[in-house]
């Protein structure tokens, strides 16, 4: 099961559909994997705070993942996504925000997963599995070079 709740209103404002864009990455991102991924679409003060408790990070970011413990089974954990950091990236990459919403919630479903980029080749094999997912979603490659808007 993946639940989306949305706590930011900026997300159905500004994307109308952003719970199925959720939906559909992280069922991608899942495959035959079956557990629950829960899903906040939140304002960036809401990440901020999250980031700096968790990770020592005094700044909000776009996506962060949560892996649940192996005894919360099925469930996998959660990811936070915040809006105007979401929205920036997408706009200065010359990217629909569905798309970069796809994108972020395939990547952190992975890490949910297991997946990482600590080093390179986890870096590239992880680059690899998104384009991969993301393709099958007809989004374009991410890592692609772009051009800022």
């Amino acid at each position: 099961m993946i639940e989306v709740e949305i706590e930011d209103e900026a997300w159905t404002v500004a994307l109308p559909d952003a719970a199925a864009v959720v939906e559909r990455a992280a069922a991608a991102a899942l495959g035959a994997i079956e557990g629950d991924v829960v899903v906040l679409l939140t304002d960036d003060a809401a990440v901020h705070d999250l980031n700096a408790r968790f990770r020592d990070r005094d700044q909000p970011t776009n996506v962060l993942s949560f892996p649940a413990a192996e005894s919360a089974a099925p469930h996998l954990g959660d990811l936070v996504l915040a809006f105007g950091v979401c929205a920036a990236e997408a706009e200065a990459q010359g990217k629909t925000l569905a798309d970069h919403l796809a994108h972020l919630t395939v990547h952190g479903v992975l890490h949910l997963l297991g997946r990482d980029h600590v080093d390179e080749a986890e870096a590239e094999a992880m680059e690899a599995e998104e384009r991969t997912l993301l393709a099958s979603l007809g989004v374009a490659d991410p890592y692609r070079p772009h051009e800022p808007s």
